[in-house]
């Protein structure tokens, strides 16, 4: 492969590559390249432009290109299980023969942005996957599943049996793209440039569509027909434009709802009654209580019926510890008939001595 941007996705996408050929005139804008095939301790081999143009086939390489292992392939059991993965109805692009690798790169790449699951095509009178069409894919070739198939049409009919429609792209078809259901498990196909849906694949679509032409002109590229009709069936699958969670399992969310109020034995507290009396700490001194969340606190509201209120005792100042200060009757802030607490131990009294 060759170019920058292929170059680079195949770096993201983790492709095992063998060596980075780089032209010495053009290594001052491709030195981000070098330095993660440095490490990455991938070789780099200088050479001329017109030998990496040999190579690769074609002039537009931007003087990189990185040569890597035999790609390898997807099959139809693959494509689906990426739908199931990102838990969407499965979405895929069939190529009905094309001749160019450009109309072939520029689709993948459309394919690729529409989040389609994978890409299946004939092995026979089809468009190769050159550099060229690589190039023109922008790298997006190294995010799809590629799935070749000696019959195309057999191919189909294997997916409508799992339970996806065939859509076929056609001039003479009777409903435009926006007037054809595009939802759910779906396969689109784009003829070939000169002839279009070939008889056998035309036999095996479920419904025939059409983009509708205003012009002189009376058809369009195959790429860009082909990118048309994709973007109406994501448009139509996801009206939003939200782009879908890649894992089947929703990200889990927490909890916000209000914390449900303590249970006593005769039934649940009634809005801004406490359950427990307050309890003292081993030292004597009072501890704070901890109010329920999405329950008031005691003085927001009328006192509910059948419990006492007793007012603090009343205690002098000299020869008294903190916890007797704050010691309450056993029945306090219990509701009629429930069981009443165990008494905790008292305290130890302490002598005070008064001076004078």
């Amino acid at each position: 492969m060759a170019g920058r941007r292929p170059v680079e996705e195949a770096f993201a996408a983790g492709r095992p590559a063998l060596r980075l050929l780089v032209v010495p005139q053009r290594r001052e804008p491709l030195e981000k390249l070098v330095l993660h095939a440095t490490r990455l301790r991938i070789p780099i081999v200088e050479l001329e432009g017109g030998s990496l143009t040999a190579l690769a086939g074609f002039d537009g390489h931007q003087g990189v290109a990185l040569v890597v292992e035999p790609r390898q392939f997807a099959a139809l059991d693959d494509i689906l299980a990426r739908a199931t993965e990102r838990a969407e109805p499965p979405f895929v692009l069939v190529l009905d023969s094309l001749e160019d690798p450009q109309n072939v790169g520029t689709l993948l790449r459309s394919a690729e942005a529409a989040g389609v699951h994978g890409v299946i095509f004939p092995t026979r009178r089809q468009a190769p996957l050159t550099p060229a069409a690589i190039k023109a894919s922008a790298g997006a070739v190294e995010h799809l599943l590629l799935c070749p198939v000696d019959d195309l049409a057999m191919a189909l009919a294997d997916l409508h049996g799992r339970g996806l429609r065939i859509a076929g792209s056609e001039a003479d078809a009777p409903l435009t793209a926006r007037q054809s259901d595009l939802r759910g498990p779906l396969a689109i196909v784009v003829g070939s440039e000169g002839q279009g849906l070939g008889p056998a694949v035309r036999r095996r679509c479920d419904l025939l569509m059409r983009i509708p032409m205003r012009g002189e002109v009376g058809s369009l590229n195959a790429a860009v027909a082909g990118s048309i009709v994709l973007f109406e069936a994501v448009a139509q699958r996801d009206p939003e434009g939200r782009r879908q969670p890649s894992v089947a399992t929703p990200w889990p969310t927490p909890d916000r709802r209000p914390a449900a109020p303590a249970v006593s034995p005769l039934g649940t507290a009634e809005e801004g009654e406490s359950m427990e009396a307050p309890a003292e700490a081993a030292d004597g001194s009072e501890t704070a209580s901890v109010e329920p969340v999405g329950v008031a606190p005691l003085d927001s509201g009328p006192p509910a019926s059948g419990l006492a209120e007793a007012a603090p005792p009343e205690t002098p100042a000299t020869e008294s510890t903190p916890s007797e200060a704050r010691a309450t009757t056993p029945d306090e802030n219990l509701l009629p008939g429930a069981p009443a607490p165990a008494a905790a131990p008292k305290p130890k009294r302490s002598r005070t001595t008064r001076k004078g």
